[in-house]
């Protein structure tokens, strides 16, 4: 437990019904009840008076002049059934910026410490009430963008990932213990294992656990998607339809976006960037130009392209070029063609342009009636979950968590061609040692104070 206690707005500063400010320390009752009054009368309480867990109707009063703050409801939580598992105290006044900072202000004159980034979050797991894999899950399902995303993160929350890798860690502990005996008691009877397969059972967990996170880094971090074509093929139209709303300008003139114009929508559970770009073709207009070199870079950034091609007019050699600039993504499987305009009466001269991207999926489209927009949705999804490596049910993990399994697999793989070439058990030991390290950089059970800084300061100031 800390000696000090901390404070914080909880809630997003601005104007709202409500505003929190929380406390969380052995002093949190204490300066509670020097600003509280509770009741119409406001009546002076201790500590001891605010019954935990139950929410009390009064105002907040600067001690220095008696004036009235705000009317509030204060709540006093105390340990160790509480967020951090030390004394917490909440208390709910107006949302407004001036109230909320009011209060704040007040707990910080009367003995607490404005909390850092994530700092509640922090105690809650130096104290032992989460594991550190079910702290950053915290962050996870503050910033869900989608329904599906948060599913995961509650599941995360709940030490989903953690549970996913015990059968790993278990099997590394296991290992290790046999290879410390052998090397430290080569002379005694060590009881019977059998080390191969014992290797091979962990690298398949710790590979079934990175199939699952790849999947989930997706649901947090989502995809980018570059709306790419010729001017006038319909990218903005395909824009505003995927987006429901009027977001791009749409004239018959050519060259109406000149610039990049970003919005997410959900693509089946899945966060997606949609950028539409403008139209990449030969022109003298400087402004023109300027918006063409940023489709290219939106281009290389992006995920996965989404050619749009006008299926009225016939096949031209910037629909061909454009299609060149998208072959080296094949491989990545990040191309879906949109044949759009499905509504009109279709033109020829389209099919060296579809040749030159075997394998991409083609969808015929209309963004004036919305025919195969479904069709079009489902091939940019499956495309998206297949980059990912999606099998099974997916892991909301963080880039770091990911890392960390990804150095786990490459040192029991590292393991097992060692032993095959007949090393030590002594130095196979030391990548046996090395996984469960990277493993516990997840669970909380091997992490440093720089790496606990890096994770909690990106959250909000309040959590």
């Amino acid at each position: 437990m800390y000696l000090d206690t901390i404070a914080a707005i909880a809630t997003p500063q601005g104007e709202g019904g409500i505003g929190i400010v929380r406390l969380s320390g052995p002093d949190a009752g204490q300066i509670a009840a020097t600003l509280f009054r509770r009741g119409k009368r406001g009546v002076r309480i201790t500590a001891d008076d605010l019954p935990s867990h139950t929410l009390v109707y009064g105002t907040v009063v600067d001690p220095q002049g008696n004036r009235t703050i705000d009317e509030v409801m204060i709540v006093r939580m105390v340990a160790p059934r509480t967020y951090t598992r030390e004394e917490v105290v909440e208390i709910s006044c107006h949302g407004g910026y001036l109230p909320v900072r009011r209060v704040l202000d007040l707990c910080l004159a009367h003995g607490a410490r404005l909390a850092t980034a994530g700092e509640f979050t922090l105690r809650a797991f130096l104290n032992g009430r989460i594991d550190l894999s079910q702290a950053e899950a915290v962050a996870g399902v503050i910033s869900a963008r989608t329904s599906r995303s948060l599913d995961l993160a509650v599941a995360e929350l709940r030490g989903q990932l953690t549970e996913r890798l015990r059968p790993a860690r278990d099997t590394l502990v296991e290992t290790l213990a046999y290879l410390d005996a052998a090397a430290d008691f080569p002379d005694d009877e060590i009881p019977a294992f059998d080390l191969p397969p014992a290797l091979d059972q962990a690298d398949r967990q710790l590979a079934d656990v990175i199939a699952a996170a790849g999947a989930g880094l997706l649901y947090r971090e989502g995809v980018q998607i570059a709306i790419v074509g010729r001017p006038n093929a319909g990218k903005s139209s395909l824009l505003n339809r995927l987006l429901g709303s009027d977001r791009a300008i749409v004239t018959d003139i050519a060259g109406t976006t000149r610039d990049v114009i970003a919005e997410t929508v959900n693509l089946r559970g899945i966060p997606a960037t949609l950028l539409d770009t403008a139209g990449i073709a030969e022109t003298e207009d400087l402004i023109e130009q300027i918006g063409i070199d940023r489709s290219r870079q939106a281009l290389s950034a992006s995920g996965i392209a989404l050619f749009v091609i006008d299926g009225s007019r016939p096949g031209n050699p910037e629909d061909r070029e454009i299609a060149g600039l998208l072959v080296d993504r094949l491989d990545e499987g990040g191309v879906v063609v949109a044949l759009n305009k499905r509504d009109l009466p279709p033109e020829i001269g389209h099919d060296e342009t579809l040749a030159a991207l075997p394998g991409a999926p083609i969808v015929e489209i209309s963004t004036r009636t919305g025919e195969g927009i479904d069709d079009l949705l489902d091939a940019l999804h499956s495309i998206a979950t297949a980059q990912a490596g999606s099998t099974g049910e997916p892991a909301l993990v963080t880039v770091r968590q990911l890392d960390a399994l990804r150095r786990a697999h490459q040192h029991v793989i590292a393991a097992i061609e060692a032993g095959h070439v007949g090393v030590p058990l002594d130095l196979l030991a030391i990548d046996i040692r090395a996984a469960l390290h990277a493993v516990g950089e997840i669970t909380g059970e091997a992490v440093d104070e720089a790496v606990l800084d890096e994770i909690f300061s990106r959250f909000c100031i309040g959590k």
